[in-house]
Parts: structure tokens; C-alpha cells; sequence
């Protein structure tokens, strides 16, 4: 781009949420305006209009990117809403850029002022081009907004609202100039991903008073965004919505957001009024509603559910409605965690962009949803950060915590098992689920970076076992105050992920045909693998004896066949002891269920996934959830909230079994990357009499649905034209597939060996 633009800032601060105006007449004697487009970003986050229509449905541009290296900027088609002479309007908020970011109080890491980015190019038919630009001319003004922040919520009032900003003519008395501020035009970039917007919109379920007194609004659904209101009352009065995941003890459950406000306040005007504060986002099932005039209708109030634009390609139902809301779970829990970044949480003074969770979920993520863009924008943001912290991937992307002296309980940031490996493990995932070697290519520099410095931190013995490590994080056998005290080992799961990443990275660069990156890696990995074998493995059992280590031995492939067996009987043994419940944390979850199926012990896995008792992966179902949880108990038994600190009703992590659901339950899974050839091959199981399951990839829609019925069990498939699989059934012979449907129909009992299903490398 041509910059002409500069990022300016209004000369007052307007509460943190300033109007920037710029009235202007199109040239003339050129034709007819062939084309129009805005280009528009900012220091903050901005809204856009074009003579008082608004430009886009984009909320919270320019998002959040590495923003010391990286600002993002959208582009519009604005040529239908020019006018001879025009108004262009921008409005500022806060954002990541200037609010609260992290728990420690603080805000303002990027910079003090917010600053506005616009460039509109207007192409006339002779070719002429005007630019209308941010620069020293626009003028400023406040808006109604009094206060804005992502943690804390908005305030809103009314009586300031005045749209003749927007048109032209305007007097702006109180409006003042613009200073230009210090800006590297070379950092703007265009969106890779996709844009945040409301996608959805759910009505009141149940209104109801609490024990205290307080009005409670239940929405039905655990979701992220913001409430709509539909409003009127007498003139300065206040309506205050607080919100909130669930309740306790029969009000509203405030704890767990620790410091984050998550109150909006909006201030009538004494006429009709409609408030979307769009300049926040809370996670949230209820509201409590106070200072509302007169009585309050469900029809009044509607929840706005907001997220990055991600197009559904991946669905999955089976007999058990329990599981089915299980996996209904994980989807919202997914939409509510990417809005721009992939957080671990949407509610509480975190959001961040943590490494570890979308390096176990990303597999699910890719099934679920197209996001080939929106994960390979935020990778972009992971190798910047990377390349200036001397090859570390930090814990959190776009990393925030760098900013502050004591981040936490955990060290300075280091490369960690897990969380580091995300730099890996995600482009991979991506490969694998949509075929495209770009994002390879894209992040080839950051894998290496990542796995040579992983070598460089071995100690003698080949382990990686000395440094910080989250390890099986939130091991339910934890305690609640200390989530890293797992039972498994940190240096035989920080040893075993080495080992995979590296493995991994030596098949990525056989795929781009670097043959000597191909030859390094692949050494590193086996050096891994001999030194995990020689220290931590004893005739297949792994040390610390408890079951993350050894779902993680087995799925990475670190045991000699020999080994394989002895491990996933032990597997299946310590799962029995167990009872069936969880007994995994982050790092085992994902990994689990595939290590029982791979080792023969298919109905362990299918007992673990269906128990109820907690902890389990359907316990919180049993509970009312609605979205995955943190913690395996994140709310007790006994309708309490689980007493540590750091407690979620909306984190995707623990929902990657997903990823095992879709190819074992429903069948579905990749015999080549993107599903050039796919794998037919579902594996009935606990009590389930049929599933079903479809996947759109880069070559069609994929089909299978499965019944079972009188000893029968009966396959209905469909692959796209010219794409081949092999469809591969319990007890059977493997059977080529061509393109088209298929239905077959083979006896089955459940005591039937079962197939191995791929599993992810």
C-alpha cells in the first residue's frame, strides 16, 4: 500500500472511547466513482462509518495481534455509500491494545493513546484516484460511551447519543483536533484471518429472583459476548447488567471472574432505548439486572453471541444425548475462545492466547470449523514473538506476560513441554486437516527454532528433564491450589513431547523436501526415543506408573513393539483401578482414548469417555454445563464452585477427545493429508446403537453413519467424487472405496477385536 494515512490521536482523551470525523467532497470532472475502499485499523479498536451507515459488521478491528510487530488492517467496499459530499466517522475504544490485559491490574502495555488508522481510495472511471486519510485535519469529539474495557465491561449513556456527527454540517461545539502520533507504517498488515461479528443470538430462557433479592436472567447456553437491551425509563437512570457463568447457592457465581468487573451500565435517556455495548465481551450464561423501570420481559433483552467468522464443516451425533451435548459443548466452548486469539477462558482477567490449550485442541478445532486462517494468522504472531525471545515460544500468544516482573507461580518464560510444542503441533494439525503445505512452509523457521532449542536445553542423559514444566497440567488428582502437582513425571512428558515434535518436524520437512532438516530431525528423535526408553521405560512400563505417561508413550510411538502390549494393559489396568473416571490432565487428555484403542482395549476407552461419576468428561453434563469446563470439577457435587483460584466454566482443552470421537465413534479420518484418501473405519462401542458424522474438506463433504441393529452392523458412507478410502469395519477385510455412497452391512458382536483407527501423529 501507498500510505498516506497517519495514526492520529484526538488532543482529549474523551473517556477512553473518542469520535474522529472528517467531512469531505469528492473531486469532480473524473466520471463516476468506479470503486471506493477503506482501509481501516487502529490503536485500539475502531468502528467505522460512511454518512451515517455503518461500514462493516466487524466488532473489536483490528483484534489482537503482536501489536509491537504486527497491526493488522481491514479493508472495505465503500463505494455504494459515498455521496457527493460525505462524512467519514470512526469511534475508539480500548480493546487489548489500551485495556486490561492479564491479572495483574495492569493495562496499557502497547501505549498510552489510542490512535485511529484510515485510508479511503476512491477510484473515479478516468482512473483518477482521492485519498482521504487520517491526518491533522479530522476533528474529535466524545461519544457516549463513559467507560470501556474487555475485562470490565461498558458504560453507555444515552443522553449523549447524537448521530448529526455523522452527517455533514456538523457544528461540533466540544469537539477539538488531532495530533499525529509516532507510527511505523511497515508493521500494517491485512488480516489473514477472519474478523470478529455477532453470529449469534439466543432469547431469555428463565427470569427469576434470588434468594438476595436480585433479578437473574438465565440464557440457557454458557456463550460469549454481550446482552442487547430494548429499554425505556425515566431520563438519567441506570440499568446495571452484571454477568456471570453460573450460579451458586442460588446467586450469581462472581468468584471465579476474580478481578475482571463484567458489568455493563447503561444511563436512559428517557426515550426508547436499544444498548449493545460493543466495546467488551463477557462469557456468560446468566445476567443480574438491576434499576430496570418497571417489569422486566423476556422479550427486552437478547444474549449476543460474538466470535471470528468460522465456517462449520464438521458434525457428529450419536444415540447417547448425553454425549451429544457433550460435543455440542465443545463447539460452543471453541466459538466462545476464538474471538481473534484462541483463549483458555472468555470470562475472567486472563483471555489469553495459551499455547498449550490450542496445541491439545487443534486437531478438534480443524474438524469442527475451517480454521486453516484464523490459526495461521495467530501462528504468524506466534513465530514474531518467538524470533524476538531468542527462539522461546511463550507461554501465551500475543505474549503479554513479557510485560510484567513476577507473571504468576511459574518462572520467566522458557520453552515448555506442551505449550511450546504448540509451534509445532499446530501447523501440523492444519497440514493434516486441509492439505496445504503453505503452513508448513509459513512456520517452517519457527518449528525448527522451537526443536533446536528443546535440543539445546537436553540435559546429558538425552531427557529433557530440568527447567519449568507444566506438565499434566490440572491432573484431576491435583490439588485444587497447586494444578502443575500431577502424578506423571515432568521429564518423561516434557521427553515424550520433545520426541513428537521432533518427529514431526522431520516428516514436515521430508513433506518440503529438505532433505538435510529431514535428516537432523529425524536423529534428534531417535536420540529421544533411546534416551526415554533407556531412563524411563522397564519392560513397557514407564516411569511414574500412572496413566498420561503411558497414553503418551504409546500414541507418540516411543515403545518398542514388545513394549506396546505390556503399556496398554497397564493403561486399561489403571484405568480400571480408577473406576473409569479421568485420571489425565492436559497432557494426557488428548491422548488417552487413541492409546486404549491402539493397544486392543477399545471398550476402556469407551468406558472412560461414557462415565458420569466425577471426574469424567460427562459429569459436568450431568451438572447443567453447557461448555467445557477448566477443571474436571469445576463446580463440586454439591453445586459449589471448586475453591482454587483459577477456576473456568469455558475452556476448550479438555474437549479434545473430540478429535477421537470423529474418527473412532464417527468413523471419519485421514489416510492423507486434507483427505485426499480418506479412512473409513467407525468402531461402535459402550451402549451406542448408531452415529453419525460429516465432514466438508478441501474436496467435498464426507459421510458415515452407522447402525446397529440385530447383529448387524450397517454402514452407510459417502466420498466425494474422485477421492478414494478404505473402508475398514470390525472383523472384516479391508474394502477399497471410490467415490459415491456405499452401504454395507457385516455382522458384529461386541466382543469383536477392534480395528485400529489413525491416529494422530
Amino acid at each position: 500500500m501507498n500510505w498516506q494515512a497517519r495514526m492520529i490521536a484526538p488532543d482529549h482523551d474523551f473517556d477512553g472511547a473518542p469520535l474522529l470525523r472528517r467531512e469531505f467532497t469528492l473531486d469532480t470532472g473524473h466520471g463516476a466513482v468506479r470503486k471506493a475502499t477503506l482501509v481501516l485499523s487502529a490503536q485500539g479498536v475502531v468502528e467505522a462509518w460512511l454518512n451515517g451507515q455503518p461500514v462493516s459488521n466487524d466488532l473489536l478491528t483490528p483484534g489482537w495481534s503482536s501489536y509491537e510487530w504486527r497491526l493488522r488492517y481491514q479493508s472495505h467496499d465503500v463505494t455504494e455509500l459515498l455521496n457527493e459530499t460525505s462524512v467519514l466517522g470512526l469511534a475508539l475504544g480500548n480493546g487489548w491494545f489500551r485495556g486490561r490485559l492479564g491479572w495483574s491490574g495492569r493495562s496499557s502495555f502497547y501505549g498510552s493513546e489510542l490512535g485511529a488508522f484510515a485510508q479511503l481510495e476512491v477510484e473515479f472511471d478516468d482512473g483518477t484516484r482521492q485519498v482521504i486519510a487520517t491526518d491533522s485535519g479530522w476533528t474529535a469529539g466524545p461519544s457516549a460511551v463513559l467507560a470501556n474495557d474487555l475485562y470490565d465491561g461498558q458504560t453507555i449513556d444515552a443522553r449523549r447519543r447524537d448521530s448529526s456527527w455523522l452527517t455533514a454540517g456538523f457544528a461540533g461545539e466540544g469537539w477539538v483536533g488531532v495530533h499525529a502520533l509516532e507510527f511505523d507504517t511497515s508493521i500494517l498488515t491485512p488480516y489473514v484471518g477472519p474478523s470478529v461479528s455477532r453470529w449469534n443470538k439466543l432469547p431469555v430462557k428463565e427470569i427469576t429472583t434470588s434468594p438476595s433479592g436480585k433479578t437473574l436472567i438465565d440464557f440457557g447456553q454458557n456463550l460469549v459476548g454481550w446482552v442487547r437491551l430494548n429499554v425505556q425509563g425515566a431520563e438519567g437512570s441506570e440499568v446495571t447488567v452484571r454477568h456471570a457463568e453460573v450460579l451458586e447457592h442460588g446467586e450469581l457465581g462472581t468468584r471465579p471472574l476474580r478481578t475482571a468487573l463484567a458489568t455493563d451500565r447503561f444511563i436512559l435517556s428517557g426515550a426508547a432505548d436499544v444498548f449493545e455495548p460493543t466495546f467488551t465481551f463477557h462469557g456468560f450464561r446468566y445476567a443480574e439486572v438491576t434499576g430496570w423501570p418497571g417489569e422486566l420481559k423476556p422479550e427486552d433483552l437478547t444474549a449476543v453471541a460474538i466470535g471470528s467468522e468460522l465456517e462449520r464443516i464438521g458434525t457428529f451425533r450419536t444415540s447417547d444425548p448425553m454425549l451429544n451435548q457433550f460435543h455440542e459443548n465443545v463447539v460452543w466452548g471453541m466459538r466462545g475462545n476464538f474471538v481473534d486469539v484462541p483463549t483458555d477462558c472468555p470470562q475472567r482477567d486472563e483471555r489469553l492466547g495459551w499455547t498449550g490449550d490450542i496445541a491439545a485442541f487443534a486437531p478438534t478445532a480443524a474438524f469442527l470449523y475451517d480454521v486453516d486462517s484464523f490459526l495461521s494468522d495467530w501462528l504468524r504472531d506466534l513465530s514474531l514473538e518467538q524470533a524476538h525471545q531468542d527462539g522461546i515460544i511463550p507461554y501465551v500468544v500475543p505474549d503479554v506476560l513479557k510485560f510484567l516482573e513476577h507473571p504468576g507461580s511459574f518462572p520467566d518464560t522458557e520453552s515448555t513441554a506442551i505449550w511450546s510444542d504448540a509451534g509445532v503441533w499446530v501447523p501440523w494439525a492444519l497440514y493434516e486437516a486441509y492439505g496445504d503445505e503453505t503452513v508448513l512452509e509459513n512456520q517452517f523457521d519457527s518449528m525448527t527454532s522451537h526443536v533446536r532449542r528443546v535440543k539445546s536445553l537436553l540435559s546429558p542423559n538425552g531427557l529433557w528433564d530440568t527447567g519449568f514444566q507444566f506438565g499434566d497440567w490440572l491432573d484431576p488428582d491435583a490439588p485444587p491450589e497447586e494444578p502443575a502437582k500431577a502424578k506423571a513425571n515432568t521429564g518423561v512428558v516434557a521427553t515424550a513431547c520433545a520426541y513428537r515434535s521432533a518427529t514431526i518436524l522431520a516428516d514436515a520437512a521430508e513433506v518440503l523436501g529438505r532433505n538435510a532438516e529431514q535428516t537432523e530431525f529425524a536423529q534428534i528423535a531417535a536420540d529421544l526415543r533411546a534416551a526415554f526408553n533407556e531412563h524411563y521405560v522397564d519392560g513397557g512400563h514407564v516411569s511414574s506408573d500412572c496413566t498420561t505417561v503411558y497414553a503418551l508413550a504409546i500414541v507418540f510411538g516411543l515403545l518398542d513393539a514388545s513394549d506396546d502390549g505390556v503399556a496398554g494393559d497397564r493403561l486399561a489396568e489403571l484405568c480400571a483401578e480408577a473406576g473409569h473416571r479421568i485420571s489425565t490432565g492436559f497432557a494426557g487428555t488428548p491422548f488417552i482414548t487413541d492409546a486404549l484403542t491402539k493397544t486392543g482395549h477399545l471398550d476402556t476407552a469407551y468406558r472412560l469417555l461414557l462415565e458420569r461419576e466425577c471426574p469424567s468428561w460427562l459429569y459436568p453434563v450431568t451438572m447443567g454445563a453447557t461448555t467445557i469446563w477448566e477443571r474436571w470439577d469445576s463446580m463440586l457435587p454439591d453445586g459449589t464452585i471448586n475453591p482454587g483460584e483459577m477456576t473456568s466454566f469455558n475452556h476448550y482443552a479438555l474437549g479434545a477427545v473430540a478429535d477421537w470421537m470423529h474418527r473412532v465413534i464417527g468413523g471419519i479420518a485421514p489416510l492423507s493429508p486434507g483427505y485426499a484418501k480418506v479412512l473409513v473405519a467407525p468402531q461402535p462401542g459402550g451402549e451406542l446403537t448408531e452415529a453419525e458424522t460429516t465432514l466438508t474438506t478441501r474436496h467435498g463433504r464426507i459421510s458415515v453413519r452407522w447402525v446397529l441393529t440385530e447383529g448387524q452392523l450397517v454402514i452407510d458412507a459417502d466420498l466425494p467424487s474422485g477421492v478414494e478410502g478404505i473402508l475398514r469395519l470390525p472383523g472384516q477385510d479391508d474394502r477399497a472405496l471410490t467415490g459415491g455412497p456405499v452401504s454395507v452391512s457385516v455382522p458384529f458382536t461386541p466382543s469383536q477385536p477392534a480395528a485400529v483407527a489413525h491416529a494422530h501423529k
